[in-house]
């Protein structure tokens, strides 16, 4: 859908870090509701977040698409955004597909420039799991075996 390189799109499943963005709130229901327009988070977010529960089983962040150094990349895309719609369960996430979630990132979506709607009816149920970026395979060492 968007010829925008990675780095100039936004993550919708990123970590809770300062800089990053919240963009939702995990209600009781499991079910996103959207922060419009999206508010950056600090520190002092961060380390209030991090009390309780896993602060992404609570909310959604973005942050700027890692590319080729996130565990989800695959064929030159993100291959998360292809086995969430392909679960058959989050396939009726949005009751009226005519209607979009009120997004305040849609226009820099990693999801939406790869799917589009599609992406957006799954999108407020994804819970984000926490993983981290990929090592530079340049200076990664392996183990002693």
């Amino acid at each position: 859908m968007s010829g925008q390189p990675p780095e100039e799109l936004l993550c919708p499943s990123g970590r809770c870090q300062p800089g990053s963005q919240l963009i939702g709130i995990v209600g009781p229901d499991g079910r996103l509701g959207y922060v419009t327009p999206p508010i950056e988070i600090d520190s002092g977010f961060v380390a209030a977040a991090h009390r309780g529960r896993a602060p992404e089983a609570r909310f959604r962040f973005t942050e700027p698409c890692l590319g080729e150094r996130c565990q989800h990349w695959a064929n030159s895309q993100c291959a998360l955004i292809d086995s969430i719609r392909t679960d058959a369960d989050i396939q009726l996430a949005v009751e009226n597909e005519s209607q979009l979630p009120r997004c305040g990132i849609r226009s820099r979506c990693r999801w939406f420039s790869q799917r589009g709607r599609e992406a957006c009816h799954v999108c407020p149920v994804v819970v984000r799991v926490p993983r981290l970026p990929r090592s530079d395979p340049d200076t990664t060492q392996e183990a002693d075996g």
